[in-house]
């Protein structure tokens, strides 16, 4: 089955699309994940039930939000390339590799794009759910969670500077430049 997926992604060059989808929608992920609990630690603080909910549903929306959009876009891209290409051959393409790829690849890159920012969000917010079962944590639940996030945040980065050939934690670098300005503005607004 692995393989016959593989085959299909290789065949519509989908896993390039998968890849970026995955970083883009996992760094948009772990930036509201960031914001939201920046958010909570700029207003004093709220109950750690309460911080975990609101995460949890931001996570779900851009779970659901990005399935569906990658879903929708993905699946007129990909019936448009299978029209182009049976006008091209002059042959109905519906029962072979091309056509089966038309159907699957574009609930696989659904997929991808849907659960980057919610296996993001899980990352971040395991502080507030250790927190919550008793465990001692070296820092406050809310700012373990900023640590946690800004480690995610770099990692995306690194990650992005690997598949591009560039100085790995330069890129790593750049993404949590990003996430220190945001919850700097954040700060600046919430004091």
């Amino acid at each position: 089955m692995f393989d016959r997926l593989r085959f299909l992604f290789q065949l519509t060059r989908a896993d390039k699309i998968a890849r970026r989808y995955f970083v883009t929608n996992g760094f948009d992920g772990a930036l509201t994940i960031l914001g939201l609990t920046m958010g909570f630690y700029a207003s004093g603080g709220v109950a750690i039930p309460v911080a975990i909910s609101a995460c949890l549903g931001a996570a779900i929306a851009l779970t659901v939000s990005g399935f569906a959009s990658a879903y929708v876009s993905e699946t007129a891209e990909r019936e448009q390339e299978l029209k182009e290409l049976e006008q091209a051959l002059g042959h109905d393409l519906e029962d072979t590799a091309h056509g089966r790829a038309a159907r699957l690849v574009p609930v696989l890159i659904g997929t991808v794009n849907g659960f980057a920012p919610f296996i993001m969000a899980l990352l971040i917010i395991t502080p507030l759910w250790l927190s919550e079962a008793g465990m001692a944590l070296p820092l406050a639940p809310l700012e373990a969670s900023i640590v946690v996030a800004f480690i995610t945040l770099f990692l995306l980065g690194a990650f992005i500077g690997t598949v591009s050939h560039r100085f790995w934690l330069w890129s790593g670098l750049r993404t949590l430049l990003i996430g220190l300005l945001t919850a700097g503005i954040i700060l600046i607004i919430g004091a």
